[in-house]
């Protein structure tokens, strides 16, 4: 199989590079700072010795595993790829800057992807100038448990593209829906009121943040409350994700609630950063 290159080298760019390198894919591990690679790497190995530790994992296979992922800081070392997934964060200019770049750079049969969340896809095909070869495919965090992949097709996306990113989903385990280029596409559609309304809960002291989580995994049978689902995920991803869904539809059920503001604005961005709605 060609190298399959993975641009971003955090948390989601880690999961989904450990995840293709576990598939038996060779890996093009990017970031333009050669530190930021290194961490990611980091990540990666992490990752790969929790398996260990739980025997699901065998120490020869880490070993293969982390041979199969190459790190570099160069866009030109992507050249070789058959499918390229952007992972990095939520910053329309960086992603139109790397896939416009990217254009000019591989040959015209690879196909490009976006991890964003919230993002358009028909936009950022229409800047790469191939939107026929553009899709979205939203993996979920933690990436290696999550069996969910979005596979998001923008108005030119083509059957081809869809078939290849599909294909490729499945291969590292996972279950690929295919949704269209809607803001928020489904999941985070759906999910993201819920954690705004969870947040406004807080802030108008119907119940501690532990409360609403129990409430909402014993009422309505959620593996996880809303309010720690957040912390995890990261409330500046939180904040991204509501922002693009209230400017887009302009509902007020999707205006970032002010305690998500001022957690923002202290830097509690969630388990990242050690405080968020809980200690860590």
């Amino acid at each position: 199989m060609k190298p399959v290159a993975v641009l971003g080298t955090g948390t989601m760019g880690a999961g989904i590079a450990q995840c293709a390198a576990q598939a038996g894919y060779s890996v093009l591990f990017w970031n333009r700072r050669s530190e930021s690679v290194e961490k990611g790497l980091e990540l990666v190995r992490k990752g790969l010795e929790r398996l260990v530790k739980r025997e699901k994992l065998t120490r020869e296979e880490l070993d293969a595993t982390m041979e199969r992922i190459l790190g570099v800081s160069a866009l030109e070392d992507l050249k070789s790829a058959s499918l390229i997934v952007e992972a990095v964060p939520e910053d329309v200019d960086l992603k139109h800057e790397l896939f416009g770049r990217l254009a000019s750079i591989c040959g015209e049969g690879v196909v490009f992807a976006s991890n964003t969340s919230s993002l358009s896809i028909t936009q950022l095909a229409a800047r790469c100038g191939r939107p026929d070869r553009f899709v979205g495919l939203h993996f979920f965090n933690p990436v290696p448990a999550m069996k969910l992949v979005e596979v998001v097709s923008g108005v030119a996306t083509s059957d081809a593209t869809v078939a290849a990113a599909t294909e490729f989903a499945e291969k590292l385990g996972k279950v690929a829906v295919r949704v269209r280029d809607f803001p928020g596409f489904v999941v985070n559609r759906v999910l993201m009121p819920m954690i705004n309304e969870a947040a406004n809960t807080l802030m108008q002291g119907v119940a501690d943040a532990q409360a609403i989580d129990e409430c909402m995994k014993l009422g309505c049978n959620h593996p996880m409350g809303p309010l720690a689902l957040a912390d995890l995920v990261g409330l500046d991803v939180v904040f991204a994700i509501l922002d693009t869904l209230y400017r887009e539809f302009g509902s007020p059920h999707y205006k970032p609630s002010p305690l998500i503001v001022k957690n923002l604005e202290a830097g509690w961005l969630g388990k990242k950063t050690g405080r968020g709605f809980y200690t860590y």
